[in-house]
């Protein structure tokens, strides 16, 4: 039989464990909540940075298991709440993870497709340089080639000119030997024409005749 001292430590030591008990209770429940909290913290976070629109079944799946950790801390399972809220963590963290990555790599596309673009135009901005330079380089030679058609032309002009001066020239020398020899011939002709005039005879036919002598003397 227990006596009066025994019942009195009996209930000092029960008094004692639960004392020490609630506060280990009290603790793990702190920590369900702390879970909880980060968890939520998470998926704003991921939602925030898109994971709502690019990852809506995964994020789905992380509410659905925080959900299930405030469940299993209001029904006093705070170990399977603390379980479950760092499980929705961690998917959350993946979730957002996965956004960054697929944003980098949209990032990664359009700054590939615009160093292509300018790419592309630097290559048609160098082919127009070469066709401009092709095209000057044409026109100079056409500038060139009239040049030396126009100087061929004067050359070809003058060389007429000379020709057709030297040919008057040579004509007018002929024509001038052919007078000096009609004028210096050793026999020249002289024609003296006379007229005598007789006068009319006195017959029965009344004619008037008339005499032309010509006297020709050669020198």
């Amino acid at each position: 039989m227990l006596t009066v001292k025994s019942k009195i430590i009996a209930l000092s030591a029960t008094a004692l464990a639960l004392g020490l008990a609630t506060p280990a209770m009290a603790g793990k429940a702190d920590r369900a909540r702390e879970a909880i909290s980060a968890a939520e913290a998470k998926l704003q976070s991921a939602d925030q940075a898109g994971a709502a629109q690019m990852l809506t079944a995964e994020q789905a799946s992380a509410r659905e298991e925080l959900n299930h950790a405030k469940e299993a801390l209001a029904s006093g399972h705070k170990d399977d709440a603390i379980a479950s809220a760092n499980h929705a963590s961690a998917m959350a963290e993946a979730n957002l993870g996965e956004v960054q990555h697929r944003k980098q790599a949209m990032n990664n596309a359009r700054v590939q497709a615009a160093h292509e673009q300018a790419a592309a135009a630097n290559a048609q901005a160098q082919d127009a340089q070469a066709q401009v330079a092709d095209a000057n380089a044409r026109a100079e030679q056409a500038n060139n080639a009239a040049a030396s058609a126009s100087a061929d032309a004067n050359a070809a002009r003058q060389a007429a000119a000379a020709t057709a001066a030297a040919a008057a020239d040579q004509q007018a020398k002929q024509q001038e030997v052919a007078v000096t020899t009609t004028t210096t011939s050793p026999r020249r002709k002289v024609v003296h024409t006379k007229v005598v005039r007789k006068a009319p005879a006195h017959n029965s036919a009344n004619v008037a005749t008339s005499t032309t002598t010509t006297t020709v003397r050669t020198q």
